[in-house]
């Protein structure tokens, strides 16, 4: 199996990247936001980064630090794909499970405002993309300074 997994700033262009390697290359694209969005609306959960992040330390509790890879790894043998694109990892556990597979983890960003503008003007539905510039960046400040869950 050919794996990729993507890292990088919120509104970076991960999916982009996903999309356009999914697209020429016949990878399947399992995006990890998709996949602790679709728990949290299974939970009747809001769609807000502090859920997703609590959910995400709630599976690396109960299924190991690189369960958002197994996971997407079980989806990719379900189907007829070329290779697996395992989008948004968080955390290094999931980077170390897509080395132990065999697979690159590509780090992917871009200048803070440009992300800002890009989460702030394009409708990606998500709640957590509601917020000012300064409250962007103090919560990216923090997400990168945290340590463990």
């Amino acid at each position: 199996m050919k794996i990729i997994g993507l890292a990088g700033t919120n509104g970076s262009g991960k999916d982009t990247v996903a999309h356009l390697l999914s697209d020429k290359y016949g990878y399947l694209f399992a995006d990890a936001t998709t996949m602790l969005g679709d728990e949290l609306t299974k939970r009747g959960l809001p769609h807000e980064r502090v859920n997703k992040s609590d959910l995400s330390a709630e599976w690396r509790r109960e299924h190991g630090m690189g369960v958002i890879v197994d996971k997407a790894v079980e989806m990719f043998e379900a189907g007829d794909y070329k290779g697996l694109i395992v989008g948004s990892l968080r955390h290094p556990g999931e980077a170390d499970r897509v080395h132990e597979l065999g697979g690159i983890v590509v780090w992917v960003d871009a200048d803070q405002h440009v992300r800002y503008d890009r989460i702030s003007n394009t409708n990606r539905g998500r709640i957590e993309d509601n917020k000012t510039f300064e409250q962007f960046a103090e919560e990216e400040a923090r997400e990168m300074s945290q340590s463990g869950d």
